[in-house]
């Protein structure tokens, strides 16, 4: 009986085991989030955008090929977020004076939060 219950003291439980992974995987987000390198924005897959110098300050900066406009709003603070208009879907077109727009029917986001500053759209660009 002493085997049994030693076993049963040894082994994880399945609730256990997906914790743990839970919590691993949470401490790896954060430290590739606080890797502190500098050298770039990064989109999901990992693939390097820019410097960091190359977005400018209250601007921003469109990767058509990712769909992603990156944006500094104010210095050293950086934002990501959907390239493609909530409205109908066009692809926004330039970062200018703290909005990003869009050309199809001149929608304009804010580069801090991606809300809504000029109409039709309704919806914030999603981060």
């Amino acid at each position: 009986m002493t085997s049994e219950s030693y076993e049963a003291a040894s082994c994880p439980t399945r609730r256990t085991v997906v914790a743990a992974m839970g919590v691993a995987g949470a401490a790896v987000a954060l430290t590739a989030c606080g890797s502190g390198d500098g050298g770039g924005s990064t989109a999901k897959s990992g693939t390097v955008l820019a410097k960091t110098s190359d977005i400018p300050e209250g601007g921003g900066k469109i990767f058509k090929d990712h769909q992603v406009v990156v944006t500094q709003p104010t210095a050293g603070s950086f934002k990501a977020f959907s390239a493609k208009c909530t409205h109908q879907g066009c692809a926004v077109s330039g970062v200018r004076d703290g909005v990003i727009t869009c050309p199809c029917h001149h929608s304009e986001f804010s580069i801090a939060d991606g809300s809504v500053k000029r109409a039709p759209a309704t919806r914030p660009l999603p981060e």
